[in-house]
């Protein structure tokens, strides 16, 4: 225990003489915490709309203007024909065609249906999808409303014998930042936590220090521990500064309890410190680890379901996050944040984390042996 000390002393001070670290610990994350999640926003608005009324009456006139006053579209051309329309989407100056056919409003009224033409660009798959989709929904509203304006009422039930109404739980506002900043916070401690780890046995064999540690007394697990526990502690103090801005910038407050992200934080951290470590014991250079670190980290935060809901992936695609930790971090944290999730909740994944935390960390430990014997 006394050598523990020692280490853990000697790796400290190391850390506070360098203020780049320091630097780099803090102050990066807390930045990216602020900025990342104001632009991570699924709802897409602003899409440039682009209209052809060959009717020009007070319908097609309402029609255009309840679209644009919805918020997701901006009107950006109004065109004669259909092909003067389709040449501003190939001048990227719209992203969707309407076309209102002549006769609109007469056949609205006298014949109960009348055509309407969307052209999307699909070139950007989802804009085209939710533009498709918000424009789909206003065209139906303001069908329902002319129905019953002008349709007589004993002809007409404006009643549907099924009305569907949806309930969101959880985030009943749908807000995206509330969705989002818990997985960023996440993101970090985990991009901090494995490329310090990485670049901490390797950074040993590059001063030529770890031939002093190898032929002194401490022990494979005493120095795997000395390495892990100063980035583990750190990254608790970073996890912590992240919540503390999600609750006093975003007003994020944990429906759950603070201790049950503590404590599944604290293990995470052991299982992802370790996997740094384990990086850090087969590179020679900090080049080499930082860069497979980079690469390793780099799957591990696309394949987490962050910005993909892990249930869309593919099944071989599913199967990889099960090795994932991030995956299980990012679950818990927004369990625990958006449902008030506690242990009995997350145990299977407080389960999973152990496995990793023991694999990764005993690896390195047994890898490190290998290459000082």
């Amino acid at each position: 225990m006394r050598m523990l000390k020692i280490l853990l002393w000697k790796e400290l001070i190391q850390i506070y003489r360098d203020p780049a670290i320091i630097r780099i610990l803090f102050i990066m994350p807390m930045i990216q915490l602020l900025i990342l999640p104001l632009a991570a926003d699924y709802e897409i608005k602003n899409i440039n709309l682009g209209v052809v009324d060959h009717d020009h009456t007070e319908y097609s006139r309402k029609l255009v203007s309840k679209i644009v006053s919805s918020g997701y579209f901006r009107l950006k051309d109004y065109s004669a024909t259909f092909q003067q329309g389709l040449n501003a989407i190939e001048s990227d100056k719209t992203d969707l065609i309407l076309e209102i056919p002549p006769h609109f409003e007469r056949d609205m009224v006298n014949e109960n249906k009348a055509p309407l033409l969307v052209a999307v660009d699909a070139v950007n798959g989802v804009k085209a999808g939710l533009g498709g989709a918000y424009i789909q929904g206003i065209i139906q509203d303001d069908n329902q409303d002319i129905r019953a304006q002008w349709i007589p009422e004993q002809h007409f039930n404006p009643r549907p014998v099924i009305e569907v109404t949806t309930a969101d739980w959880y985030n009943p506002h749908m807000n995206y930042r509330v969705f989002m900043v818990p997985g960023i916070l996440v993101m970090l401690v985990t991009m901090i936590g494995s490329s310090f780890a990485s670049n901490n046995i390797v950074r040993e064999k590059e001063m030529g220090t770890i031939e002093q540690i190898n032929v002194s007394p401490i022990g494979k697990a005493q120095f795997i521990l000395g390495k892990l526990i100063p980035f583990w502690m750190l990254a608790l103090t970073v996890l912590t500064i992240g919540l503390l801005i999600a609750r006093f910038v975003y007003g994020i407050v944990p429906l759950g309890h603070y201790v049950t992200i503590y404590i599944f934080a604290t293990i995470y951290l052991l299982a992802i410190l370790g996997l740094g470590l384990l990086l850090s014991t087969y590179a020679q250079t900090q080049q080499q680890s930082m860069l497979v670190s980079f690469f390793v980290t780099m799957i591990f935060n696309l394949l987490s379901g962050l910005y993909t809901p892990i249930e869309s992936m593919p099944a071989w695609a599913q199967m990889i996050t099960r090795f994932n930790p991030v995956s299980y971090f990012i679950e818990v944290m927004r369990m625990v944040m958006l449902k008030g999730s506690g242990l009995a909740d997350i145990k299977y994944q407080i389960f999973a984390l152990l496995g990793f935390a023991v694999v990764f960390n005993g690896w390195a430990i047994l890898n490190y042996r290998k290459r000082s014997g």
